[in-house]
C-alpha cells in the first residue's frame, strides 16, 4: 500500500523558490560526488512506515498554508545539513502541481493517506495557466 508525506515548505513562497532552491541542492551534490544527487528534504524524524512510502509515495509540499505541489519520494537515507546527521527524503526533481488543498500549519511532517491527497493539476481541469497567487487567492475565497 502507498503512503504519502505532508510536510511545510518553509523558506520558499512559491513552487519557482521552491525549484530554484532544489536545483541548487542538485548542483552542490555533482559537484561534491554525492552518491545520491536528488533534491533531499531533511528531517529529524524517519519514517516508522518507509516501506509504504517507498511504494510510490509523494512528498506534498504546503507553500503559505496551501498544498500545491508534489514529488515523488525515490529513497530515504541518511543526509547531513546544517543540522548535523538526519533523515533524508530524497525526491524525483520533477514537480508536479496540484489541485490547491488549505492545510493548516504543523510542525515536522504528517503521512497523507493517498485518498485524501489533492489531484494532480492537469490542463483538463482547468487552472494549471493561472498564476500560483490566483490560485491560492480562489482557494482562500473558497471557489476552489
Amino acid at each position: 500500500m502507498t503512503l504519502h508525506i505532508v510536510k511545510l515548505c518553509v523558506g520558499a513562497d512559491s513552487v519557482e523558490d521552491l525549484a530554484e532552491w532544489q536545483i541548487g541542492q542538485i548542483k552542490r551534490a555533482k559537484k561534491e560526488k554525492r552518491k545520491i544527487t536528488a533534491p533531499v528534504c531533511g528531517t529529524r524524524m524517519w519514517p516508522k512506515r518507509a516501506d509504504e512510502v517507498l511504494a510510490g509515495g509523494s512528498l506534498y509540499w504546503v507553500i503559505k498554508g496551501v498544498v500545491v505541489v508534489r514529488q515523488r519520494i525515490i529513497a530515504i537515507d541518511d543526509v547531513t545539513d546544517d543540522h548535523g546527521e538526519r533523515c533524508g527524503l530524497y525526491l524525483d526533481a520533477h514537480l508536479q502541481r496540484t489541485v490547491p488543498q488549505p492545510r493548516r500549519a504543523f510542525q515536522g511532517w504528517r503521512y497523507l493517506d493517498p485518498k485524501d491527497a489533492p489531484a494532480d493539476l492537469s490542463e483538463a481541469q482547468g487552472g494549471a495557466d493561472l498564476p500560483e497567487h490566483l490560485r491560492r487567492q480562489l482557494v482562500e475565497l473558497g471557489a476552489w
